[in-house]
């Protein structure tokens, strides 16, 4: 196999694995059943005029299932801590017991549970569909070498590699979506 397919080749793994390492991403950031410290990743704090990441301004623990504790490094930063999970939106309400940020998450109903699927569904979806268009971007620039002179037959043997990669990425996109779906819908 030439270099210039192997290089391809090469490409569309990386692209394909971006994908996936994406979704692994996305869906950690997906409430399952117990809290985790991941729930906290996208919340941006007020730190003397800045905005300033929550993880680098508190040390974020789960001491149980149900509870998230965010610990402040200066105490002042309670208040900004609180407002910046409130303002997030993600459905439960800080308190704080003086220097401890608390977040208790409420029990998932049915209705919530599914809802929490289906955005876990959408979110594998979308890599599937940068799978699928990382499989299109490497048989383009294939058909392009076969018209620039390479053997049609090593051509199609890219093709072929491509193909496997693609169900390769595929299937561990369907892994981490049951196993987020049964982490979900498991009381």
């Amino acid at each position: 196999m030439n270099e210039e397919l192997q290089l391809i080749l090469d490409t569309t793994e990386e692209s394909m694995q971006e994908s996936v390492s994406h979704l692994e991403t996305a869906l950690s950031k997906i409430r399952g059943g117990r809290a985790s410290a991941n729930m906290l990743d996208g919340i941006y704090v007020d730190y003397y005029g800045s905005s300033t990441p929550l993880s680098q301004v508190a040390n974020v623990s789960t001491p149980d299932a149900r509870t998230i504790a965010v610990q402040p490094w200066e105490k002042a930063m309670i208040d900004p801590i609180m407002r910046s999970i409130q303002a997030a939106n993600l459905g439960f309400n800080p308190t704080n017991n003086g220097t401890l940020v608390i977040c208790s998450i409420p029990p998932m109903t049915e209705e919530r549970r599914k809802a929490l699927v289906k955005k876990a569904k959408e979110e594998g979806e979308e890599a599937k569909v940068s799978v699928r268009n990382a499989r299109r971007d490497a048989n383009e620039e294939i058909k392009k070498m076969i018209k620039a002179g390479m053997p049609e037959d090593e051509g199609k043997e890219g093709e072929a590699k491509v193909q496997a990669l693609t169900d390769n990425f595929s299937s561990k996109v369907e892994k981490h979506l049951e196993a987020k779906e049964k982490e979900i819908m498991t009381v």
